[in-house]
């Protein structure tokens, strides 16, 4: 009997030596669920028992007409189509393909291809958000199609979408082993009056991509002392970044901003619209980024120096647009 085209249905009990025209799954609640039999399994006389278990009485034989392909193929093939560097494929699982990362590294997306592969009809690709920060194995895109057979036209627009930029939809940037120099400024530090709580901090979000804390310097509330050690690390050509913390806000004397100004930094934002985290300071002095961080940074989980500092670490240039960019989504723990 005929169930489609390209589809032949066989009663299990005649199946024996025919080929399975896609992936089997058995679910036990509570305890299993996955795959029986992989698609172009051969049926055995001892198949019949399981197979009748998992209520298939009937199964598929496969007879692709020209100009289509099994949904395996075709995840697969949107599957390559879409790999970057740093990116490996698993093998086709229940019509899915999963590309996973292969290194630590930033996760960079093209969300407007993303969504031109996603409005074509029975073809999906579901992804992580871009410039998330993957560790090797973390799942970053699934593909699949909705039919069990889809025409291989359709997955040829899949891959035009993919290579019409030259640049692929997900791929991993490393991480650079950064070095950098940390300033902590504010009087009550400096003075021994309280213990510094910034350093650890910064110390253990560097280390967490791959870099470190050089030397951490200590500086009272006088700009020209924090623009001296701003540019002490300059001229000793040690440093890859220079953090500055504390003194952020609008205090009067809080003289941060200022003294990064001062020191010859070109600023791409004083202020954010991510919260918490609005009062970070965003340059670059000599092509070398520094940034002003705000006390949210020692107490807050995730504030925006979390989500610009992995870019700068995956060597990236942060500009105004990527500032501004903050806003949507950006409210956190308020």
């Amino acid at each position: 009997m005929k169930h489609d085209s390209m589809l032949e249905e066989v009663p299990v009990e005649q199946a024996v030596g025919m080929v399975l025209a896609h992936d089997l799954t058995q679910i036990i609640p509570g305890k299993f669920k996955g795959r029986l039999f992989k698609k172009g399994h051969v049926i055995r006389e001892e198949d019949i028992p399981a197979l009748l278990s998992i209520g298939k009485e009937h199964i598929y034989t496969l007879r692709l007409q020209q100009g289509y392909l099994h949904e395996d193929e075709a995840a697969l093939r949107m599957a390559k189509a879409a790999q970057g560097a740093g990116v490996t494929l698993t093998e086709p699982h229940e019509g899915k393909v999963t590309l996973k990362s292969a290194i630590h590294g930033l996760v960079k997306i093209d969300k407007d291809r993303i969504d031109q592969v996603n409005s074509l009809d029975q073809v999906i690709m579901s992804t992580v958000k871009t410039n998330t920060v993957a560790e090797p194995g973390r799942s970053l895109m699934g593909t699949r199609v909705i039919p069990l057979v889809i025409e291989e036209d359709r997955i040829m627009a899949v891959e035009r979408i993919a290579a019409s930029t030259g640049q692929p939809l997900v791929e991993v940037k490393p991480f650079r082993p950064l070095r950098a120099g940390l300033i902590t400024t504010g009087s009550e530090v400096f003075k021994g009056r309280i213990e510094d709580k910034f350093g650890p901090v910064v110390r253990n979000k560097l280390a967490a991509l791959g870099s470190e804390v050089i030397e951490q310097r200590f500086a009272p509330d006088d700009s020209e002392t924090i623009v001296q050690e701003i540019r002490r690390f300059l001229e000793e050509d040690r440093a890859d970044l220079i953090l500055v913390t504390g003194g952020m806000s609008v205090d009067p004397d809080d003289r941060t901003p200022g003294a990064i100004k001062r020191a010859g930094a070109s600023v791409v934002s004083y202020g954010s619209p991510m919260l918490p985290g609005s009062m970070l300071l965003m340059g670059y002095l000599d092509g070398i980024p520094i940034m002003g961080l705000p006390g949210c940074v020692m107490h807050d989980p995730y504030t925006s120096f979390d989500v610009l500092l992995p870019r700068i670490c995956a060597g990236e240039t942060i500009t105004r647009a990527d500032i501004t960019e903050l806003g949507y989504g950006g409210l956190y723990g308020c």
